[in-house]
Parts: structure tokens; C-alpha cells; sequence
């Protein structure tokens, strides 16, 4: 994963909604067609999550990894899948030769200018190539919005969101700025996530805490962090009731965007 937090990622708290995360990354994948002859990228690998379908799927080619946390990369070398690993920020990451597909899979969210970064990747591209991209679109949703409000009220010294760019646009927004590098498809979907009790604190803050929530507490002492994840618990509570059982519904947005040049 790429990310602007300072600390490297969890991949076992990643990891425990693993069938919920993939589930997009799937429904991306049947959407790539045919590829011309090279290498496969998996961008923003983080701990091999699509290593198997993907090495399944373009079996016989070299199947490159990047990831910039040393802890994912650890735990997708040891799947086996992967012909190469790298150790790089996706941001700043370059092809040493032309590919024949980048995907990326809920990665390019934590990167800023998609307008600049999106043209350099498809750029990394041999004739025929494919960019194939899912990211998570929920910055409006009370999930991630509360994290922001709260934060801002408790810490305004550290949190300021009066000029809050959000992160991922709109799948329409996407197809725009792609269409003159090639063939473009663009889509968004809805998934009704059904989260199981979390046995500590509310099912979406289980959910949330391995990512969106690690730039806030990355900021918090832990002393504020607690007080900060007893509110965010508080909140949710009313945005997403529990279920009798004691999970609840989380209804999650997410973007697709496939360009074939």
C-alpha cells in the first residue's frame, strides 16, 4: 500500500476482512480482456491479496509487485506468486520497460493529482496495454466523513478540513480525463458489506481502523486516540445500528476504471 501515514501497515488487521476487499478487486479483473505480450503489475500490491487470481489468470508472464511497506511485501514474497517484488512508493515508481498491464487495486486513493499520476502510469504502457484501477469511494460516507468531523472538532490543531480536496473523484470524472489516451471504461458500484461483531467497539471502526482511520491516530497520543475512537464508536452507532446478531450493514462505494491504449 502507499500511504501518508508513518507507520507501516498491519497485515493481519488488514487482512481479517479479506473476503470483503478482494471481492472488488475480482469483479475488476474479469473485466480485462486480452493483453498484448509483457508483464503484469500489480500496483500497490500490499500483502498479495490478487497475487493468486492474477498469476492464475496470465500465467506464463512475469507478475511484478510494488508495494512501498516493508510488512506487506514480506507477506506477499512468502505466497510465492509474485516473479519480482519491489520496494518502491507508488507515486514515484517507473516501469523499466514497457507492460502490458498495471493494476492496481485500492492503492492509488492514498496519492494526490490523479490528473498528472493516471497519464504517467498509462505512459508506462506498451501498444495495447492495460491500466485497470479500483478505489475506494467513501469519502462522504458517515464511515470516513465522521472521522474527519470529529477530528477536526476535538484537534483543530491538527486537523483542518476547510479546504478538503476529495481524494477519488467520480467514475464520470475518470472517463474524461482518460478518454484522449485511449479506450476507456468507467464504472461505480455499491457493495452492501455485512461486518460481523467486532467483539471491541462498532463493526465499521474494525473496518476502517487498518485504514482510513490510520492517518488520524498516527497524529493522537494515546491518551487522545482513545478519547477520539470512543466518539467515532459513538457516532457510528447511530449511522450504522447494530443488527440483532451484532454486526451490522456497511454500504461501500467503490470506483473502476479500465483504459486501453
Amino acid at each position: 500500500m502507499s500511504s501518508p501515514a508513518t507507520k507501516d501497515w498491519n497485515p493481519e488487521a488488514y487482512a481479517r476482512f479479506r473476503g470483503l476487499r478482494l471481492r472488488p478487486a475480482l469483479d475488476l479483473l474479469a473485466q480485462v480482456g486480452g493483453l498484448p505480450q509483457g508483464d503484469v503489475v500489480d500496483l500497490g500490491c500490499g500483502a498479495g491479496a490478487v497475487a493468486e487470481e492474477l498469476s492464475a489468470r496470465f500465467a506464463g508472464r512475469r507478475l511484478i509487485g510494488v508495494d512501498n511497506s516493508p510488512a506487506m511485501l514480506t507477506e506477499a514474497r512468502a505466497l510465492g506468486h509474485y516473479t519480482d517484488l519491489v520496494a518502491a512508493d507508488v507515486a514515484s515508481w517507473e516501469a523499466e520497460r514497457p507492460v502490458a498491464l498495471i493494476f492496481s487495486n485500492a492503492a492509488l486513493q492514498w496519492l494526490p493529482d490523479h490528473a498528472r499520476l493516471l497519464p504517467r502510469l498509462a505512459a508506462a504502457l506498451c501498444p495495447g496495454g492495460v491500466l485497470a484501477v479500483q478505489m475506494p469511494r467513501q469519502i462522504f460516507a458517515p464511515s470516513h466523513r465522521f472521522l474527519r468531523d470529529i477530528a477536526a472538532a476535538m484537534f483543530p490543531d491538527r486537523f483542518s478540513f476547510a479546504a478538503y480536496e476529495p481524494p477519488v473523484a467520480k467514475a464520470v470524472e475518470y472517463h474524461a480525463m482518460l478518454a484522449p489516451l485511449g479506450r476507456v471504461r468507467a464504472w461505480e458500484t455499491d457493495y452492501v458489506q455485512e461486518l460481523d461483531p467486532a467483539g471491541e467497539g462498532h463493526p465499521v471502526r474494525a473496518f476502517t481502523g487498518s485504514t482510513a482511520m490510520r492517518p488520524f491516530l498516527d497524529k493522537l497520543t494515546p491518551a487522545e486516540a482513545a478519547a477520539f475512537t470512543a466518539a467515532y464508536d459513538q457516532a457510528l452507532g447511530a449511522a450504522y445500528p447494530v443488527l440483532p446478531g451484532g454486526g451490522v450493514l456497511m454500504p461501500f462505494r467503490r470506483v473502476f476504471f479500465i483504459l486501453e491504449i
